[in-house]
């Protein structure tokens, strides 16, 4: 139902390189600004970041649609039919939090920010985090299972192969999904009251 557990581990590294600069910008951004002072006053302005906060919102919006397709084949109450399978729109979800990541950092140069906006960035962390550590440790449990099983010899029949196939999820499986899923709508749902207000913010005092 998602991407392997390599290409996780991959996007994992890339997150974590898109995370480093915020925890070094109260370094960089008194440097850049000595060094740098038009760069600095364009990352930090009116324009860029409108334009930057629309790409971002843009990306949040395709992350809600994917959220919505990958929880069933119909869209309801509309039944309206919409291509592809659940597996590939959940690998897109996936790859889209970590493109998010990055869009963001575009979006805030790496500043954490302080009062309202540190804690609306600290909670897209914990967005992203939350799905992204969940969806890793549950997708390594899960290939290596099927390893262990993959050793087992199979009769010529098929038959135990088959009924490998039907053996449910592991009680360790659903406890791992219970606890990350339940923290990541916890996560995001504070995101959107937390962005609801930031939208609000920055219309009525830019």
């Amino acid at each position: 139902m998602q991407p392997s557990f390599k290409t996780l581990i991959i996007l994992t590294l890339i997150s974590v390189a898109l995370l480093a600069p915020f925890a070094f910008s109260a370094s960089y951004f008194p440097l850049l600004r000595d060094q740098a002072f038009d760069f600095h006053e364009f990352l930090r302005g009116d324009l860029y970041k409108q334009v930057t906060g629309y790409i971002s919102l843009a990306f949040v919006l395709v992350e809600m649609v994917l959220t919505l397709r990958k929880r069933g084949r119909r869209l309801r109450p509309v039944k309206v039919s919409v291509p592809g399978t659940v597996k590939f729109w959940r690998r897109l979800h996936v790859f889209f939090g970590v493109v998010l990541l990055g869009v963001i950092l575009i979006h805030t140069g790496g500043a954490v920010g302080q009062n309202f906006n540190g804690i609306f960035l600290w909670v897209f962390f914990g967005v992203t985090l939350s799905a992204l550590v969940g969806v890793v440790a549950e997708t390594g449990v899960l290939e290596s299972a099927q390893q262990r099983f993959s050793l087992v010899p199979i009769g010529s029949d098929g038959a135990f192969s088959k009924a490998l196939t039907g053996i449910p999820k592991s009680k360790l499986i659903q406890g791992m999904r219970g606890l990350w899923l339940s923290t990541h709508i916890l996560f995001v749902s504070a995101f959107f009251i937390l962005l609801g207000f930031h939208i609000f913010l920055v219309y009525n005092f830019q």
